[in-house]
């Protein structure tokens, strides 16, 4: 009976001494924190997505607390409005961002890129992309694993089933960018979201050279630079076999992509052309008959 009394008595002891070090430890090393880091991650939608740049919603909150400027900060998905009320909490001021959408920069379908061969591993783009060239023999295509669909946690990306690649419901896009870190190969994009979800881009990411470019698939980028001489608003570069469009000096007005010979420049959204105007026949000439005397 005594010993256990004395094991009850000893580890009583043992907790409280416990309890008491603990307790002037946590006191010694408290650090204060803002307390409108806490309004501010209320403010915040919450999705922890990383799209802001920080590991979470509570991670940017203490970045928007610390900073002086909120200057290059920005929550993709809450938006400017969201921007708008967290500066009013801190009294600050911020700047309207520019709208943002995802796109994908290929357009290897089925028919443009006919499969050659099978690969038979995980369903994994990032692994695939280690071990497999693609089943079109692209080496910068799309793999149609669907990582980034898998990445996106507002249903904004589905994988097609007739073309093979994915496809973006830009009204559910928030621009996160969480897809654009999936894809192993750089085929996601983050780009200028224009009214109407307009959009023009060179839906290609190849940097072979023309010749095999096209072998490999028919609507490929081949370099050829036509689209770069056309566009008046040097908004068209081209570096490594393919051409890009700055979708900040883009002005819409798609004479790139009339100028592209393989039609690698997608146009979305836009009304239909009106056909050229039809030529009118030159008017036949007169011959007159000479008076006679």
């Amino acid at each position: 009976m005594n010993t256990i009394l004395f094991t009850v008595a000893t580890l009583t002891f043992t907790g409280l001494c416990a309890a008491l070090i603990l307790y002037f430890t946590s006191r010694r090393f408290f650090v204060e924190e803002d307390s409108r880091i806490d309004g501010v991650q209320e403010m915040l939608p919450g999705a922890n997505c990383g799209g802001c740049g920080a590991a979470g919603c509570r991670a940017f909150a203490e970045q928007l607390v610390g900073a002086d400027s909120m200057d290059g900060l920005r929550c993709p998905v809450g938006g400017d409005e969201v921007m708008k009320n967290i500066a009013a909490y801190l009294g600050r001021e911020v700047q309207a961002g520019v709208p943002q959408v995802a796109v994908v920069r290929c357009n290897g379908t089925c028919e443009n890129r006919p499969a050659r061969q099978h690969y038979d591993g995980a369903d994994r783009c990032a692994i695939a992309h280690a071990l497999f060239v693609g089943a079109g023999g692209c080496a910068y295509g799309c793999l149609g694993c669907g990582d980034c669909v898998a990445a996106c946690q507002f249903g904004a990306l589905s994988m097609d089933a007739e073309t093979g690649l994915p496809v973006v419901d830009a009204s559910r896009c928030t621009a996160c960018g969480a897809c654009v870190k999936a894809c192993p190969r750089g085929i996601v994009e983050l780009r200028k979201k224009f009214p109407g979800n307009r959009q023009i881009y060179v839906s290609c990411v190849s940097h072979d050279k023309g010749a095999v470019a096209r072998k490999i698939c028919a609507a490929a980028c081949i370099g050829c630079g036509k689209c770069q001489k056309t566009c008046t608003f040097e908004a068209i570069t081209l570096e490594n076999n393919v051409a890009w469009i700055d979708s900040t000096k883009c002005r819409l007005c798609r004479k790139c992509a009339e100028a592209c010979p393989t039609h690698s420049i997608v146009e979305r959204n836009f009304p239909a052309r009106r056909p050229a105007p039809e030529a009118k026949p030159a008017a036949a000439a007169t011959v007159g008959t000479p008076n006679q005397a």
